[in-house]
């Protein structure tokens, strides 16, 4: 059996393709997501489907959990997975230092990384926004892991560079988030507009930076624009988070960012601005909802 540790965006459309291929799975959710579930789950975009699926609010045993909350909610996340026995937990989640802490509660831990598109419409619809790749590393419930997505026609790369895709991938965020959720615009216009591009250059440098002193070769300005140019219709998490009046993964991403450059002794004050600006955002929205800081997985 397979389980949903989060059924979000990407939880939701992860869990809704490998049921539409015959899996047995179950989707754990809270609130208003976990009561539109129980109706049933609609998927738009790609691929245009209705399905009854079991949405339950506690973790449940599972051969394999996939485990993609919000990485502000992996510790409290974690605790609670850790009183049922989840198998393998895969983690498909953004932002840096999410794996560290899942090790903490279990020892079958396979660090993912995706460039699935998805977003959430409303509460038990997603739209599935683009089919990209899941790599894995060369471990072996990796391999468990990899052969359940391969099974329900997901695009899987096993890797031998998971910390570099890891980093990679924060450092892409780190650039398309910010912008499109303080600018509340969809990821292509970072790569369109002049403005945005001058600022997304200097941010994407900073990344570079960080790359280059952990050791890794990125062209971070080039890949920023080609993720950007990519998913141009798309909507960033981080944007989806801000429109919906939630918590952000900021501290993650630039926040993750911005300590490690200290700790290395780089300069990345566009990292830290743009923490600061999202930090500012959602101060905002906690002003004017007291729940902001309720776990939502």
């Amino acid at each position: 059996m397979i389980q949903i540790m989060g059924s979000g965006a990407l939880g939701s459309l992860i869990g809704g393709l490998l049921q539409m291929a015959g899996k047995e799975v179950v989707f754990v959710a809270r609130g208003k997501q976990l009561e539109a579930l129980k109706d049933k789950l609609v998927i738009t975009g790609l691929i245009e489907a209705e399905l009854k699926v079991k949405a339950i609010e506690a973790p449940m045993d599972a051969d394999l959990t996939f485990f993609t909350v919000k990485a502000y909610d992996t510790r409290s996340a974690g605790e609670v997975l850790s009183k049922v026995n989840p198998g393998i937990v895969c983690t498909l989640q953004n932002g840096i230092g999410v794996e560290k802490i899942l090790r903490e509660y279990f020892e079958r831990v396979v660090r993912g990384v995706t460039s699935y598109g998805a977003n959430l419409a409303d509460y038990g619809k997603v739209v599935y926004a683009g089919k990209g790749v899941v790599y894995l590393p060369r471990q072996e419930d990796a391999k468990f892991v990899a052969k359940v997505l391969k099974d329900a026609s997901f695009n899987v790369e096993i890797v031998e560079d998971m910390d570099f895709r890891v980093w990679a991938k924060a450092v892409v965020n780190s650039v398309i988030n910010p912008l499109t959720a303080i600018c509340k615009v969809p990821n292509g216009f970072v790569a369109e507009n002049e403005n945005l591009k001058k600022i997304a250059e200097k941010i994407a440098k900073e990344g570079e930076a960080l790359m280059r002193k952990l050791g890794y070769e990125f062209n971070a300005v080039e890949e920023v624009f080609k993720v950007a140019k990519m998913t141009a219709k798309n909507k960033s998490s981080m944007l989806q988070d801000v429109l919906r009046g939630k918590r952000t993964e900021v501290d993650f991403i630039n926040g993750a960012i911005v300590e490690k450059c200290k700790e290395l002794g780089i300069d990345c004050p566009y990292n830290e601005m743009l923490w600061k600006l999202v930090k500012g955002i959602e101060d905002g929205i906690a002003i004017r909802d007291s729940n902001l800081s309720v776990a939502d997985f």
